[in-house]
């Protein structure tokens, strides 16, 4: 007898393009974090050269997203590679930015907690569901990547001074939306909890003899 079943899609290998790049952008963060924190953040040659590597790694992380989606090149490594690496790039902007005292330590404190604790979050919520990215965290990446962008590159040194009141508020406006999809995010995995222990609840009580 013939086995006419169709075969099950073969998993995408980890050793793609898309996740190569997810990589390379993780291999840019000691890079970028070097150039920025070098002679204290004071050279505008070298403020420029990290500012061409965040962008560089920026831009990498809307590559590989777009490559893995159209090209069926989504795998479990670059679903925790992925926003490891993003975390790992802002996250070492926020804090070499406050090192070279360019930004306040408590914009990057309140940033980094929301940042890792929602991470932790979703990972600790896993077994009840997937939280997908939501438009105001999407949002908040592009404002925290445009801010962050604007607080590296050496205005003070190349561009009028009044240009600094748009790193100022584009800055102003990534901090109140990461908080806001903080809260977001914590309301989602409260629902999402309770949604799955009231679903369990009758199948519990049906199972009963």
């Amino acid at each position: 007898m013939n086995d006419t079943s169709t075969p099950a899609p073969q998993a995408p290998s980890n050793y793609n393009i898309a996740n190569a790049l997810t990589v390379l952008r993780i291999a840019f963060v000691p890079l970028f974090g070097w150039l920025l924190l070098l002679d204290g953040g004071e050279d505008t040659g070298l403020r420029l050269a990290a500012w061409a590597v965040f962008v560089v790694a920026m831009a990498t992380d809307r590559i590989d997203g777009n490559l893995a989606r159209s090209r069926g090149l989504i795998t479990d490594f670059g679903k925790i590679a992925d926003p490891i690496a993003d975390k790992a790039l802002t996250g070492m902007a926020f804090v070499g930015l406050s090192i070279i005292g360019a930004l306040p330590w408590w914009v990057t404190i309140l940033v980094l907690v929301r940042e890792w604790g929602i991470t932790f979050m979703r990972f600790g919520v896993i077994r009840y569901g997937v939280m997908p990215a939501s438009r105001g965290g999407k949002l908040k990446t592009v404002l925290q990547a445009v801010a962050l962008g604007a607080y590296v590159f050496p205005i003070e040194a190349l561009l009028p001074d009044w240009m600094m009141w748009f790193a100022y508020l584009t800055m102003g406006a990534a901090v109140l939306v990461t908080v806001i999809t903080g809260f977001d995010y914590i309301a989602q995995a409260v629902r999402m909890v309770r949604a799955s222990k009231a679903k369990d609840v009758p199948e519990q009580v049906a199972g009963r003899p």
